[in-house]
């Protein structure tokens, strides 16, 4: 699978600096969000406030368990990565600690958070829908 195919539209959403106070330009970004892509049948629901990485809300809430964090620290080896845990979990590359994707998870909402120029994004996405499922 591809990177993610929501590049272009995250660009579309961020501005310059020096059009930070332009009130105009940003209603038409705003309505950018009329019409909001998705990825793997995922809907992007926003994106990072500090690092502007795309979030897709996964179908199912999450709680999170031994067994599942044992699961996503499996997930993170498959892409040569690790998990550093803050206040959510961070999956970074081995190679660099350049962080590739992270999952947050709300009383109300659990998203997944993938940068949009990682190579395997659309991959790491699906097996963390489908690793992180709660299992009946």
């Amino acid at each position: 699978m591809p990177k993610l195919t929501v590049g272009p539209y995250v660009a579309s959403m961020k501005t310059s600096r020096d059009r930070v106070r332009d009130r105009e330009a940003f209603l038409a970004r705003a309505r950018l969000r009329d019409d909001v892509p998705s990825v793997a049948g995922l809907p992007l629901v926003g994106l990072g406030g500090s690092c502007g990485k795309p979030a897709f809300a996964l179908p199912y809430l999450l709680t999170w368990t031994d067994e599942n964090t044992r699961a996503l620290e499996a997930v993170a080896k498959e892409f040569d990565c690790f998990v550093e845990y803050g206040a959510y979990p961070h999956l970074k590359l081995d190679e660099d600690g350049q962080e590739v994707a992270a999952v947050q998870d709300w009383s109300n909402l659990a998203m997944v958070f993938v940068r949009p120029g990682y190579e395997r994004g659309e991959e790491l996405l699906v097996r963390l829908r489908d690793i992180l499922a709660p299992r009946s």
